[in-house]
């Protein structure tokens, strides 16, 4: 019998149960460049051509290798998605760097809008053109006319949808066109910039003659920096580890067409290069399916949005150096894997010593893995400082790397030991328990990614607990006492009630603390050293309302209060109002030395004015609920005709009914009706630091990619391995074993080694996470992060068992016997 290829038995073989290194010294046999092409070649065309066995095995290979390759080509990616949404981001922004004080041609007023929507957060820009050539808004090819405005194709499927019907109300401008791609951030940004008519010098944001400025860009705060290079090992190391398992597929198959090589007169080394061959043609393969999951995930980027980030496929742009690193990788791998896989196995013409008991595993190599990566992070404790911006990159990644690799190596280890003590149970338990004593390796290195998932996975979570404090403020606000908070312009005092009273109708709400607010000055000349009058705010509105600014001994209709700020802000400006408002002093109510820029009294005009109360009373202020410590003069309706004040705004702050869901869109939608320029602001009691929220955004986006990678690899390693046992499947069952004792054995199979790596992880994992914690000297926050980890881990058990159970079933039928 010979083979393709072969003509002779090579010279320099080693004889039948000579397990001894050979040396090639024939044609066949030779180590030059050409020997080694031929047998990986040899070994490709056994992949593609040896039957339908040989090839589903090499399509599997292919599937979990093109799973890794894919996931690498997007991680590689993240760096230009993240990169090109702030470059049109910046391109949009109007430049601010020019000062434009008076009306050009191309000048334009502008003002920012941003609301929320059902948790959706709506960004928008008004515009009002000053002449008749200002530019186009990036995204869009002309201006739209006035009361038309332009839309994001997100926002116009939203304002389409029924789910719009309460934004229609708060966008009423008419849609004139869509915003292209240079304008947008991300497909599923929702964005409109509307052309209106009511901007003036008194309501914008600013003048602006063209679009685009870049930010000078801030560096990582160092606690931030670590967290990046710790999350790139950890969700790194997963895809490496699963692409070395899925180059292994197909070990005991591959072992009986070795030992066939052997039989017609291939040397060991002649072999190895074989299987070598057949592991890189599955891994060309999976380079080719990774290449084309990439290319269909790129099409549809827009389409999907991980913790609110998405791009277009443009974006999605692998880093050549990154790219080129992971497709020649893979290939390299997979011969040195597979080399490294039979560097201990005998394989003879009579079969393969891998069936006879294997060797114990040794400890002591992999504990010194873990010892190394604690040697190198341990001298770098107490060196990463809050205030600094750098830290040693090359020392954390190489550290973490080897703790994770050495945990990794080290769950063969475990599974080893703890499974030839496992003896007595039922008939499934039994069956699984045989088959990881006789094969343990096989099923450890199918839930070593999981491992190194969990294990980074709960370090990471202890860094973010512990960091969480140290970017995460106390705003001050208080969101039991109010949720919304808006403030508008108005005309009158009684412009300015009647939108209290028009929130106080609102659907959904419960509440308002509602004020008209303005200013009195110190009447009189000025003093020396005085550029302008003294002044002192005024509010006015019922006794409920007032006691939200101070504390009040009691309160009724007619009261007057002067409220100074002595709380947590100190009272710098209490001077302020010392010298303009107290009890029974007269102040004017119009200012009465006004900017030029501003509005005078006409010449001869008698100038406002209202005597305080000698009764008012002086009292402490008090946090109002947006946290701040406001200071003046609190009146009630009566004591002071309201309509006399001077440009009042009206001030409101909201409290919902939690009952009605869509309160807070009801709410905003009444203040644009008010006054579209209003602003509304929801309240809450704290604030994550921007660049912390985008670090964990970016981590969570590739923790959930990651783990459904785990999820995918295990599902096709288990697929594997129970193709692998078909006929002794089909065998059992045809000697009466239950189809259900089959399927619990499979369970068992599977839940056995990530158990026992889930507690390898957990240990490892808090080991990892307080070493970390203790390179910027910060205590464990919560010792409990691994819960939610476990948690995922029962569940994958759970999914790839459900999963299988119709693969199972298909190979337990009696044609599992059929063999040639």
């Amino acid at each position: 019998m010979t083979l393709p290829g072969e003509t002779s038995r090579p010279s320099g073989t080693k004889r039948p149960g000579d397990t001894g290194p050979a040396r090639d010294r024939g044609p066949a046999g030779g180590t030059s460049l050409a020997a080694w092409a031929r047998d990986l070649a040899l070994g490709a065309r056994f992949a593609v051509t040896g039957g339908r066995s040989g090839l589903l095995r090499t399509l599997l290979t292919a599937t979990g290798v093109g799973f890794g390759v894919a996931l690498l080509l997007v991680a590689s990616s993240l760096p230009n998605m993240l990169f090109q949404r702030e470059v049109r981001e910046s391109v949009r922004a109007v430049d601010g760097s020019e000062q434009v004080t008076s009306p050009r041609p191309d000048s334009f007023l502008h003002l920012g809008r941003t609301t929320v929507y059902r948790d959706d957060v709506i960004s928008g820009l008004l515009l009002r053109p000053e002449g008749d050539a200002p530019p186009v808004p990036p995204g869009a090819s002309a201006l739209p006319a006035v009361g038309e405005m332009l839309v994001s194709p997100a926002l116009r499927e939203l304002l389409d949808s029924p789910e719009g019907a309460l934004l229609r109300e708060r966008l009423p401008y008419k849609v004139a066109g869509t915003i292209g791609q240079a304008g947008l951030i991300g497909p599923a940004e929702l964005r409109y910039v509307a052309h209106v008519d009511f901007l003036d010098t008194e309501n914008l944001d600013g003048r602006g003659t063209r679009y685009g400025w870049s930010v000078p860009e801030e560096p990582l705060n160092a606690f931030l920096l670590l967290l990046v290079v710790v999350a790139c090992v950890v969700l790194l190391l997963p895809v490496l580890v699963f692409v070395a398992t899925a180059v292994r597929f197909g070990g005991e198959q591959r072992d009986r067409r070795l030992a066939a090589l052997r039989l017609v007169g291939a040397d060991i080394a002649m072999t190895r290069r074989v299987a070598a061959g057949e592991s890189l043609a599955g891994a060309l393969l999976g380079l080719l399916t990774g290449l084309g999951l990439f290319a269909v995930a790129r099409q549809f980027a827009g389409a999907f949005t991980i913790w609110d980030v998405n791009a277009y496929p443009s974006d999605v742009v692998p880093m050549p150096v990154l790219a080129a690193l992971a497709l020649v990788a893979v290939p390299v791998a997979s011969v040195v894997v597979t080399l490294f896989a039979l560097r201990g196995v005998a394989i003879e013409p009579l079969g393969v010593v891998r069936t006879s008991t294997p060797r114990r595993r040794r400890l002591w190599w992999r504990l010194l893995l873990l010892a190394a990566g604690v040697a190198l992070l341990v001298p770098l404790m107490g060196e990463v400082q809050v205030t600094g911006t750098s830290i040693d990159t090359v020392g954390v990644a190489a550290g973490t790397t080897l703790v994770l690799i050495g945990l990794t190596t080290l769950l063969p280890w475990l599974v080893e030991a703890c499974v030839k003590r496992l003896n007595t149970g039922p008939v499934s338990w039994q069956l699984a328990v045989r088959r990881l004593q006789l094969s343990s390796g096989t099923a450890a290195r199918a839930v070593s990614g999981i491992v190194v998932a969990a294990t980074g996975a709960i370090a990471l979570q202890m860094l973010f607990q512990a960091m969480e404090n140290d970017f995460t403020q106390l705003t001050g606000e208080d969101s039991s006492r109010a949720q919304i908070a808006i403030g508008a312009d108005a005309g009158t005092a009684a412009e300015a009630r009647g939108m209290i009273d028009r929130f106080e109708r609102t659907e959904g709400v419960s509440g308002v603390i509602g004020i008209v607010a303005s200013h009195v000055w110190r009447p009189g000349p000025l003093k020396e050293g005085e550029e302008f009058a003294p002044r002192a705010s005024i509010r006015v509105g019922d006794c409920a309302s007032l006691g939200e600014f101070a504390t009040l001994p009691s309160c009724a209709d007619g009261d007057v209060f002067v409220f100074l700020a002595h709380g947590a802000q100190g009272n710098p400006d209490d001077s302020w109002v010392t010298r303009t408002a107290r009890p029974g002093a007269t102040v004017a109510l119009r200012d009465p030395y006004p900017h030029p820029s501003e509005p005078q009294r006409p010449e001869g005009a008698p100038l406002p004015q209202w005597r305080i109360p000698a009764t008012a009373r002086v009292v402490d202020s008090r946090p109002d609920p947006t946290g701040m410590y406001e200071y003046g003069i609190l009146a009630t309706p009566s004591a002071i005709d309201a309509a006399r004040l001077d440009e009042p705004d009206a001030q409101a702050m909201v409290r919902l009914d939690p009952s009605v869901p869509d309160a807070a869109d009801h709410v905003r939608n009444t203040a644009e009706a008010i006054d579209p320029t209003s602003w509304v602001r929801t309240l809450k009691d704290t604030e994550r630091d921007a660049a912390f929220s985008s670090v964990r955004t970016g981590i969570l986006v590739g923790s959930t990619l990651t783990m459904l990678l785990v999820a995918a690899s295990l599902l096709v390693t288990t697929l594997e391995q129970l193709r692998e046992r078909k006929r002794l499947l089909s065998s059992l069952v045809a000697l009466g074993t239950r189809r259900s004792t089959l399927s619990w054995s499979v369970l068992w199979q599977t839940a056995v080694p990530i158990v026992l790596g889930l507690v390898l992880a957990v240990a490892g994992g808090l080991g990892l996470g307080v070493v970390l914690l203790n390179l910027g000297g910060q205590p464990v926050a919560d010792w409990w992060t691994f819960l939610p980890v476990v948690g995922i881990g029962l569940a994958l058990i759970a999914a790839v068992t459900l999963l299988s159970m119709p693969a199972l079933w298909r190979l337990m039928r009696a044609d599992g016997l059929r063999t040639e």
